[in-house]
């Protein structure tokens, strides 16, 4: 539990698209909350009793079983355009080890997160799979971004 920072500039379009010409942002017949919520289901991360409320940040609560269910639900929050912060309050009935968080840099790559993480840059699929299903490939990862470093045993 606790508060998690993103950049705010980077991430899933998924509140509307900014009207360059009108100035203005086209905005979306579904509420931010619903926005986020349908997001979380259509990655089908595990969790009961999801709720979330927009203000100057998000606040999500709920159950999930593992941490790695709790640490992607705050990602896919998180690496959401206009989103900056994260207020974490999700409850997990089988706790593990937290994972770190990177946010990638301009040339990142898995390969080269991974050797600097774990020494071995062939690790590379460790942080995939872990990142799933945010991600989508190895290959489609963009500065800004936050995501999952899981510990090695």
């Amino acid at each position: 539990m606790g508060l998690f920072s993103f950049i705010k500039g980077a991430g899933k379009k998924l509140f509307g698209i900014k009207d360059e010409a009108a100035k203005e942002e086209v905005v979306t017949p579904k509420s931010k909350t619903d926005l986020l919520k349908a997001e979380i289901d259509r990655l089908g991360i595990p969790v009961s009793g999801l709720d979330v409320s927009v203000s100057e940040m998000i606040t999500v609560s709920g159950q999930t079983e593992t941490n790695a269910d709790r640490e992607k639900i705050i990602l896919a929050m998180g690496n959401i355009d206009c989103v900056g912060c994260v207020e974490d309050n999700i409850t997990v009935t089988n706790p593990e080890p937290e994972a770190k968080f990177h946010v990638v840099k301009s040339g990142d790559t898995l390969s080269k997160i991974s050797k600097e993480v774990y020494g071995d840059p062939m690790k590379y699929n460790v942080i995939f799979e872990a990142n799933r299903p945010m991600l989508e490939h190895p290959d489609k990862i963009y500065p800004g971004q936050t995501l999952r470093i899981p510990v090695m045993s």
